[in-house]
């Protein structure tokens, strides 16, 4: 029997650092007055601050949003109508 082992992050110090840059980000975002965009920088704020870090997280882990996906995801269970034949699903 083969062992099958899951994929483990390569390098999750990364993925941790670009999860607290966009953390960090989003904050500066909604506290303070860094516009979006402006006539001096254009998109530079936005790009740094929110689309780098999730680009990024993408580019490590390229199924995490599929993993977010399902942990928002309501999970369906088996609805068995008659008790005495018995569930097929369990």
């Amino acid at each position: 029997m083969a062992n099958k082992q899951t994929p483990v992050p390569a390098q999750p110090d990364l993925v941790a650092a670009a999860l607290l840059w966009l953390l960090g980000g989003n904050v500066l975002l909604l506290s303070t007055a860094v516009p979006l965009r402006s006539e001096l920088l254009g998109w530079t704020p936005a790009f740094w601050l929110l689309a780098a870090p999730l680009i990024m997280l993408l580019a490590l882990q390229p199924s995490l949003p599929r993993q977010l996906k399902s942990l928002c995801r309501p999970r369906r269970r088996a609805m068995c109508s008659v008790a005495w034949h018995g569930c097929p699903f369990e």
